[in-house]
């Protein structure tokens, strides 16, 4: 039987996506043999002029993590779409635009100043800004072009399958590799593999106080944490009730640290954190504008809470220049 075709890409993003491919460990043997690697820039040698030269459809699967942040990235994406008959969004950037597309909340201009002149490891007193081409000696440099906006991946390309996490589970990346190792029926396209069906928080466990009440937010950092008691209970935000389950619960369980909302959203849900919003205000122990907006105000940057996977699906959409 010929090997599957495979491909590994990583756009804008920190690359945990692909070490998370190696931690299923002894699994990575029989991936080995089940498969044959076309691109994998982390691991391997490969150059774009071999996956252009590459007939259209060539690739079986193309497993594509992080968000697209430049030029660069738009490119492979509708490169590897047309090399490839299944292409998986694998992530959280991928999937939803994941922490990059915080960058949405500010505008190019603003990201540049900041990253350039105001940083307190810069010593940039010209102010210079990266041009996306210099003429040198030898002819041309060329560096890709920051776009204004940070998409996720099927708001530039079609999309068959998304497995998402940041990373995903490896348990859940084995599930969904054997699949199509083993030529397993898959789910119709435009399906989430990978995760479950249900919020976070109907798999949780944690205990709830009926009609519990928050006065006030309180930082993960500076808080004792109860490992059997419901987060939000401990004025904590978690977003377990708009985030799907399947994760294995590696953060709530393992590490007792709050969900963060990775594994985006469940079935029913459009928005990860108007949603989110409508939570917190149904435990918030007040009535009068002015006693809400106190207590709102103990939690700094709400929209990076809310949004900290899902800006690129968010119906804020970006700020505007």
């Amino acid at each position: 039987m010929s090997k599957l075709k495979v491909a590994v890409y990583w756009a804008a993003s920190c690359g945990g996506c692909d070490v998370a491919i190696l931690d299923i460990h002894e699994k990575v043997l029989a991936v080995n043999e089940a498969c044959e690697f076309f691109l994998w820039p982390i691991a391997m040698d490969f150059k774009y002029a071999d996956v252009e030269a590459l007939p259209d459809k060539h690739i079986d699967l193309t497993l594509f993590n992080g968000a697209i942040r430049n030029s660069e990235n738009k490119h492979i994406a509708e490169l590897l779409r047309r090399k490839s008959k299944v292409l998986v969004a694998f992530g959280s950037c991928a999937h939803t635009g994941g922490i990059p597309a915080l960058a949405n909340l500010y505008s190019k201009d603003q990201i540049f100043h900041r990253a350039y002149v105001e940083s307190p490891s810069t010593v940039n007193p010209q102010g210079t800004l990266p041009q996306t081409a210099t003429p040198v000696t030898e002819g041309e440099l060329t560096i890709p072009t920051m776009f204004d906006h940070v998409y996720s991946l099927d708001q530039v390309v079609d999309v068959e399958y998304y497995v998402p996490g940041c990373p995903p589970n490896p348990e859940r990346i084995w599930e969904v590799l054997f699949a199509v190792v083993s030529g397993a029926t898959l789910p119709p396209p435009g399906s989430v593999i990978g995760a479950g069906e249900r919020a976070l928080c109907d798999s949780c466990g944690r205990k709830r106080t009926e009609d519990k009440r928050i006065t006030g937010f309180n930082r993960v950092a500076t808080t004792p944490l109860d490992p059997d008691i419901c987060f939000l209970d401990q004025g904590l935000i978690c977003l377990g009730p708009v985030t799907r389950d399947g994760c294995g619960q590696q953060c709530v369980k393992a590490s007792n640290m709050p969900c963060r909302g990775c594994y985006g959203l469940p079935p029913g849900i459009t928005d990860q954190g108007a949603k989110m919003i409508a939570a917190v205000a149904s435990v918030i122990d007040a009535r009068e504008p002015e006693d809400i907006r106190k207590i709102v105000a103990t939690l700094p940057d709400q929209a990076g809470y809310y949004y900290r996977f899902s800006m690129s699906q968010s119906m804020l959409g970006r700020k505007k220049a």
